[in-house]
């Protein structure tokens, strides 16, 4: 049985997280999800703009908010800090559980990177959303009762800890090792 961090633990890497580069960072991981419950490790992947992650199910899955049922399109990208996903999973091949797409070393802060910023990532460009993404009881459910209130906490929504919502203004490719680079904010 999968043992959880506490919430000290989670505390304590508050201050390696907040150290992620602010300008210039990292692809650590990539994440395709074909289907429900389904994760998918990718080498490299391609960003499209109606379909997100190409072979990932955002589209076809559509949101249950939404009016007629399709697609957020200002959630077309789920982005995590690798750092946080690391001091939550413990192990990297626990970190697809999270459900994001992409995991990357850099500081995913609303200060650093607002919502409108754009930021290259591989070949592609996205922008940041409005839309939170917060920590729910899947996320619960996987990495335990005090990891989903640490995202979701004070200090978890300032550095958005659980992670971004974006979307794709630009196509292209991104690989493991890529850049991921602010352009403005």
């Amino acid at each position: 049985m999968e043992t959880y961090v506490n919430t000290s633990e989670l505390e304590e890497g508050v201050s390696f997280i907040k150290a992620s580069p602010r300008d210039v960072g990292t692809i650590d991981l990539i994440v395709r999800r074909p289907s429900i419950g389904e994760r998918e490790e990718l080498q490299q992947g391609e960003l499209d703009l109606k379909s997100g992650l190409i072979g990932d199910n955002w589209l076809a899955r559509g949101y249950r908010k939404t009016a007629d049922g399709n697609a957020h399109p200002d959630m077309q990208l789920t982005i995590m800090n690798s750092r946080a996903i690391a001091l939550i999973a413990k192990k990297k091949s626990r970190w697809q559980l999270a459900g994001d797409q992409l995991f990357v070393d850099f500081n995913l802060s609303d200060e650093n990177i607002p919502p409108g910023s754009l930021l290259l990532v591989g070949d592609a460009m996205i922008e940041v959303t409005a839309e939170p993404h917060l920590g729910c009881k899947k996320f619960s459910d996987r990495f335990g009762r005090d990891a989903v209130l640490f995202v979701n906490s004070e200090i978890g929504r300032s550095l958005n800890l659980r992670g971004i919502n974006a979307k794709v203004v630009e196509p292209g490719k991104v690989k493991i090792g890529a850049k991921i680079n602010r352009l403005s904010t």
